[in-house]
């Protein structure tokens, strides 16, 4: 059974698959990015509190502000 969490409440290491970008003001460059729907991704690296948090998606790493990957929703099994 599949859950849908936000990506921040992924833990390292734990693959997940991206459902829905809920951040309007940075949705476009998130696409540009490689964050589309259906495609994997996986938290690699988080800092001391958790902000910023690195992640790998695409064969590529992208670090994001825990308010975005808030607004990020993955599926998790």
């Amino acid at each position: 059974m599949l859950h849908t969490v936000p990506l921040s409440k992924l833990k390292i290491g734990e693959t997940g698959t991206i459902k829905e970008i809920q951040c309007e003001n940075i949705k476009r460059r998130l696409f540009d990015l490689g964050f589309i729907p259906n495609t994997s991704i996986t938290p690699i690296f988080k800092s001391i509190f958790s902000d910023p948090c690195a992640y790998s998606v695409r064969n590529i790493t992208i670090a994001l502000r825990k308010s975005d990957a808030d607004n990020i929703l993955v599926f998790t099994k």
